[in-house]
């Protein structure tokens, strides 16, 4: 994308670019789009607390035995780190004979500054664990929550005016997440605004020109 420029101080036009087959020179292509500077930069800044942010973990006094089924054990199992990053610090209790869904134990909880999390939010990170590969971070929807108001809050505001810098810089922070298409809140990051060689086309074809009118008199 290729930042046109800011408009009522609340969105970014920009004009799709790409490489041409072959050479991989530029070649400026006739969409333009319009970002909505803040919620571009709220899923940005949503994503990255999302795969970086290790919750605080608060150990208990004694350890919880979690009472799972076998399935759900061997889940728990193979995502202990996911886990540990959402502030549940488990362990294997080596004693414990396998095929009880007993043993795990739960030595820490997460806590966070006004968000209380239960056994609740650990069952769903487990749930959430059975359609995703071992190891890929999963968040429970409490913490997304959270998540996004943190980055509402760290993010570009409507009625900011951004320089041309500021304004690439929303616009590439998009094409490096999967899903930059809605904020955390489902509010559109972008819209296709209009194709300027079709405009361009059906405004021909609309004004004619009256060639006569610069004929000599």
């Amino acid at each position: 994308m290729e930042v046109i420029g800011q408009f009522n101080r609340g969105f970014i036009v920009a004009r799709r670019v790409e490489r041409a087959p072959g050479h991989g020179n530029v070649v400026k292509t006739d969409d333009l789009f319009i970002v909505d500077q803040h919620a571009a930069d709220e899923k940005y800044n949503f994503e990255t607390l999302q795969q970086t942010t290790k919750i605080e973990a608060q150990k208990l006094f004694r350890p919880e035995h979690l009472e799972l089924t076998t399935a759900d054990e061997l889940l728990a199992m193979e995502n202990i780190e996911v886990l540990r990053c959402n502030g549940f610090d488990v362990t294997v209790d080596e004693d414990a004979l396998p095929g009880t869904g007993q043993r795990l134990k739960l030595m820490a909880r997460p806590v966070s500054k006004g968000t209380v999390f239960d056994m609740k939010d650990l069952e769903e990170l487990i749930d959430l664990m059975r359609d995703r590969p071992a190891g890929q971070i999963v968040r429970c929807s409490k913490a997304r929550a959270m998540f996004a108001m943190r980055a509402c809050r760290k993010s570009v505001m409507i009625g900011m005016p951004l320089t041309k810098s500021q304004m690439t810089t929303v616009v590439r922070h998009m094409g490096a997440i999967e899903q930059p298409w809605n904020c955390p809140h489902g509010r559109p990051t972008m819209r296709h605004l209009s194709d300027i060689s079709s405009t361009s086309r059906r405004q021909h074809r609309s004004m004619p020109v009256d060639w006569a009118a610069f004929a000599p008199v």
